[in-house]
C-alpha cells in the first residue's frame, strides 16, 4: 500500500490520544477570547450566558443529532459539531416558520423538543446521542483552527465591536448607515412570514431575508435583544462558525487534516491586492471589500458563508461518492481526495443535507447559490465529454441546486431582477474610457487588458494556489475540483458580466471555493519540496516578515507611491479619470514580478551550489504570492481606529430613546407614521434642498414596527426603477399616500387622522422636527404621549 508524502501508515485511532482536558483546550480558549473581547466592548454578560444558550439548545444540539442521523459513518466530534450547526441554522428556519406563522412565539424556547424527543425516546436514534468511532484531531489542528477563530474575533474587535454602540445614547453617536435597516428586518421577521418592508408597512419585500429569520429566532429563543444579537454578537459567532466549517470541508475534500487550517487563512487573511491606505468605499476599484463586507456591514453575507461552505462540502461529498462506487480519477493517480487521511463519506443522506443546505442558502444571499451551480455545471460538462456518459449523480445534484435556486428565485425573489443587467464588462470599461477617442488602438488595448489584470490582481489572489494544481496535473481534475474551479470562476464571470455594484457579491461568495482549491495546491506543493523542520519555520518566519514588510511599504508610502506612478504613467490626455487608479497596484505588481524573476534566477543558481535548494523555489514563490494578499486584512485595522468607516453617519440618541418608547408602549401589529424619510449626515436639510438619501431606518428598527412611510431607499420596486444601483432616492411611488402621511403631520384634519386609523391601522404619528415641526392643530387632535424636544409622539385615538 502506497502513502503520500507527510502522511503515516498508522492510523489515528491507532496512537494514544491527549487527555481530554488538552483536546478540549483549543476550543475553550477559542470561547473564551470572544467572551473577553465581548465584554471589553460593553456586552452584558447576561446577553452572553443567554446567547450561548441559544446556540447550544436552539443550534447546534438539534442540528448535530439530524446531521448524525443523516451521515454514515462518525468521523470526529468537531466535524457533528460543525456541521451540526449549519444544520441546526437550517432546522431553525422551518421552526421560525412554523411559529410565527401559527403565532407561537412565546413557546420558541421549546421548538428543539421538536427533534430531542424522538432522538431521546426511539433507540435506533438513541444512538446519536454518544456515537463511537470518532478520530480526534491533533492538537496542532485544533490550535491552528482555534487561532484562526481568535484571529477573526480579534479583527472584527477592532474594526466593529469597540467602534459602535449597542444603542446610540448621544446626539453625535455614528453607526454604520445599514444597521438600522437590519435591525428592523429582524424585527419585522418575529411578527411576519414572509418578511415586509418595515418602512413601508405593507410593502412585500422580495429579498434574501433568511438572515433576519435566524436572528429574529435568536431573540425569540434566548430573549437576548435584537440591538445586541446585531451589533455585538452575531458577527464574531458567525465567523468562528466559518472558520471551522471551512476547516473541516477543506479536509474532508482534500484529504489532508492540515489543509483545513490553510483553507481557513486563505478564506479570511488573503484579501484585495491594493497599493491604496487609507483604501474607503470612494476607492474599492472592483466592488465589496472581501472581509469587511463579509460580516459586520453585510449580515447577510455572514450568515450566508457557513451555508455555502457546507453547500460546497456535502456536493463535493457527494461527488467524492460517486468516485468510490465506481468512477475513476481524472488524473489516473490514487492520490487524490481519497485518501487514507479522508473523512469517510457521508452516505445516502448526503443528498438530504445538499437540499438543506441549498434551500437555505437560496434566500440567505442571492449571490451564493448561482456560483454553486455553475461549478456543479462544468464538472458535468466536463465528465460528460470525458467518459461520454451522462453522469446521472451530477444531474441529481444539479436537479436539487437547480430546484432550491427556483424556489427562492419565485417564492422569495418573486423573479425580481432588481435592475440587474447582462452588460459585458459594465462594472470594469470606466477604466478604458476614452470618450475623446485620443488613444491609439494598440495603447486602448494595452488599457483594457491592464484592467482585466488589475481586476485578477485585486480579488483573485486566493486561486494562486490552483495554479501549480492545475499545471501539475495538466487540466486532468478530479471532479470535485472541476466543482471547486467552475464555481471559482464563476463568481469573476458574474462581475465581468452583470452590471451592478452587487454583482460583486458573486465574487465572494465564489472566493470561497477558490480559497479550498487554492489550499488544496498549496498543500500539494508544499509536501513535494519535503521541508524538514528548520525548512517550515523558515517559509513561516519570510512569509511574516514580507507581509509586515509590505503591510507597513503600503501604510507609510503610498501616497507618494500612487503620485510618482501617476505621474511617471500619466498619458496627459485624461488618465486621472479612467486608468489611473489601479496604475499604483499594476505597477507595485510589476515590480514584485520582476523582483520574484530575479529571486528565481538566483534561487536556480543557489540550487546548483547547494542541492537542497532544488525543488523548494516553487512553495517559496506561491507562499510570497499569497502573503501579497494579506496587507489589506491589518490595513482595515489601522484605518478603522484612526477614523469610521465613510458610510457611519450621525444616529442622535434623542430619535433612539424615542423609538425604545414606543416598542415599549404599543403592540408589534401596530403600525407608526412619521415625516422622517431622509438620513441627513449631520443635520436638517437647508432650505428649498431635496432630500437624495431617503434612508430614515431608525424608526422602524429600534421601535420593532412597521411604518407607513418612512424612508424607501431599498424597497424593491424602488431598486428595480434605479437600474441596478444599491440605493433608490427618487419620489415615493404613491404621491396620494404620501401627501396623507405628511398631512397628518404639517396639515393635519381629523378626516385625516381618522382615515390613517382606521385604513391603515396607525396608532402614533411621529414627529421628527429636525425634518419639519408639527402643526400646532395636531394636539388639539390626537393625545401628545412623548416629547424630548427633538422628537414628540402622538398617539391617535
Amino acid at each position: 500500500m502506497r502513502y503520500r508524502r507527510g502522511s503515516h501508515p498508522s492510523s489515528a485511532a491507532d496512537q494514544p490520544g491527549p487527555h481530554a482536558f488538552w483536546r478540549f483546550l483549543p476550543a475553550a480558549a477559542a470561547y473564551f477570547f470572544l467572551v473577553s473581547l465581548l465584554l471589553a466592548s460593553n456586552t452584558p454578560a447576561s446577553d452572553i450566558a443567554r446567547y450561548t444558550f441559544y446556540v447550544l439548545w436552539g443550534v447546534v444540539l438539534p442540528g448535530t443529532l439530524v446531521f448524525r442521523a443523516l451521515r454514515r459513518r462518525p468521523h470526529s466530534l468537531i466535524e457533528d459539531l460543525a456541521f451540526g450547526a449549519v444544520t441546526g441554522l437550517v432546522l431553525e428556519l422551518a421552526a421560525w416558520a412554523v411559529l410565527v406563522r401559527t403565532g407561537a412565539q412565546p413557546f420558541a424556547v421549546l421548538w428543539p423538543l421538536a427533534v430531542v424527543i424522538p432522538f431521546a425516546a426511539v433507540p435506533r436514534l438513541r444512538r446519536h446521542w454518544r456515537p463511537r468511532g470518532n478520530t480526534p484531531y491533533s492538537l496542532g489542528w485544533s490550535w491552528s483552527v482555534s487561532g484562526t477563530v481568535m484571529l477573526t474575533g480579534a479583527y472584527f474587535h477592532q474594526t466593529f465591536l469597540s467602534l459602535y454602540p449597542v444603542l446610540p445614547d448621544k446626539e453625535g453617536s455614528r453607526l454604520f448607515g445599514d444597521m438600522p435597516y437590519m435591525l428592523s428586518l429582524a424585527a419585522n421577521a418575529k411578527q411576519n412570514v414572509p418578511l415586509t418592508l418595515p418602512q413601508v408597512a405593507g410593502e412585500p419585500l422580495h429579498y434574501h431575508w433568511f438572515t433576519f429569520a435566524h436572528m429574529a429566532m435568536t431573540d425569540m429563543v434566548g430573549h437576548v435583544d435584537l440591538a445586541v444579537i446585531e451589533s455585538r454578537l452575531m458577527v464574531p459567532a458567525l465567523a468562528a462558525l466559518g472558520m471551522v466549517i471551512t476547516a473541516v470541508v477543506a479536509h474532508r475534500l482534500i484529504g489532508r487534516a492540515w489543509a483545513g487550517p490553510v483553507a481557513a487563512l486563505l478564506v479570511f487573511a488573503v484579501n484585495e491586492f491594493t497599493a491604496a491606505y487609507p483604501n474607503p468605499v470612494a476607492t474599492w476599484t472592483f466592488g465589496a471589500h472581501s472581509v469587511r463586507l463579509m460580516s459586520w456591514s453585510s449580515l447577510s453575507q455572514a450568515y450566508s458563508q457557513p451555508l455555502l461552505i457546507a453547500l460546497m462540502g456535502v456536493v463535493g461529498d457527494a461527488l467524492r461518492r460517486s468516485r468510490r462506487d465506481g468512477g475513476t480519477s481524472q488524473d489516473g493517480d490514487s492520490q487524490g481526495s481519497d485518501s487514507q487521511d479522508s473523512p469517510p463519506l457521508l452516505g445516502r443522506g448526503v443528498y438530504v443535507l445538499v437540499a438543506f443546505f441549498a434551500l437555505a442558502s437560496s434566500a440567505a444571499k442571492a449571490s451564493t447559490l448561482p456560483v454553486a451551480v455553475a461549478g456543479l455545471a462544468l464538472c458535468g460538462l466536463v465528465l460528460l465529454i470525458t467518459t461520454r456518459r451522462i453522469p446521472w449523480h451530477v444531474v441529481g445534484l444539479g436537479a436539487i441546486l437547480g430546484g432550491a435556486q427556483l424556489f427562492a428565485t419565485a417564492a422569495i425573489f418573486n423573479f425580481e431582477s432588481y435592475g440587474l443587467e447582462i452588460i459585458p464588462f459594465a462594472n470594469v470599461q470606466n477604466y478604458w474610457a476614452d470618450p475623446a477617442q485620443l488613444r491609439s488602438p494598440a495603447f486602448q488595448a494595452a488599457v483594457i487588458v491592464s484592467t482585466l489584470v488589475a481586476f485578477l490582481l485585486n480579488h483573485q489572489l486566493k486561486l494562486l494556489g490552483a495554479i501549480p494544481l492545475i499545471s501539475k496535473r495538466r487540466f486532468r481534475l478530479e471532479p470535485v475540483q472541476w466543482f471547486l474551479l467552475g464555481a471559482s470562476v464563476a463568481g469573476a464571470c458574474a462581475y465581468l458580466t452583470i452590471k451592478s455594484y452587487n454583482a460583486s457579491y458573486f465574487t465572494l461568495a465564489a472566493l470561497n471555493f477558490g480559497a479550498v482549491l487554492s489550499a488544496w495546491g498549496f498543500c500539494e506543493t508544499f509536501e513535494r519540496a519535503a521541508l524538514g523542520m528548520r525548512g517550515r519555520v523558515a517559509l513561516a518566519c519570510g512569509a511574516l516578515a514580507y507581509s509586515a514588510v509590505l503591510t507597513y511599504g503600503i501604510y507609510r508610502y503610498s501616497d507618494r507611491w500612487s503620485a510618482y506612478v501617476t505621474r511617471l504613467a500619466g498619458d496627459g490626455q485624461g488618465a486621472a479619470t479612467t486608468y489611473s487608479l489601479l496604475l499604483p497596484a499594476l505597477v507595485l505588481a510589476a515590480v514584485l514580478v520582476l523582483a520574484a524573476l530575479g529571486g528565481a534566477a538566483l534561487w536556480w543558481l543557489g540550487a546548483r551550489v547547494w542541492p537542497p535548494l532544488r525543488g523548494r523555489g516553487a512553495i517559496v514563490l506561491l507562499t510570497a504570492a499569497l502573503a501579497t494578499g494579506t496587507p489589506g486584512l491589518f490595513h482595515d485595522v489601522l484605518q478603522s481606529r484612526e477614523s469610521l468607516w465613510s458610510y457611519s453617519w450621525v444616529m442622535p440618541g434623542s430619535q433612539v430613546e424615542a423609538a425604545r418608547w414606543i416598542r415599549a408602549h404599543s403592540e408589534p401589529s401596530d403600525v407608526l407614521s412619521t415625516n422622517s424619510h431622509c438620513w441627513q449626515l449631520e443635520g436638517p436639510l437647508p432650505a428649498g434642498e431635496k432630500c437624495d438619501n431617503t434612508r430614515s431606518q431608525w424608526l422602524s428598527a429600534y421601535s420593532e414596527r412597521s411604518v407607513l412611510i418612512e424612508g424607501w431607499a431599498y424597497a424593491p420596486r424602488g431598486i428595480a426603477l434605479s437600474g441596478g444601483s444599491v440605493a433608490y432616492n427618487g419620489p415615493f411611488w404613491d404621491q396620494e399616500l404620501f401627501r396623507l402621511n405628511e398631512d397628518a403631520v404639517y396639515r393635519p384634519t381629523a378626516a385625516i387622522l381618522g382615515r390613517l386609523r382606521e385604513q391603515h391601522h396607525v396608532r402614533y404619528v411621529v414627529v421628527h422636527r429636525p425634518s419639519g415641526s408639527e402643526s400646532p392643530l395636531l394636539a388639539d387632535l390626537a393625545k401628545k404621549v412623548y416629547d424630548n424636544g427633538r422628537m414628540a409622539v402622538y398617539e391617535l385615538s
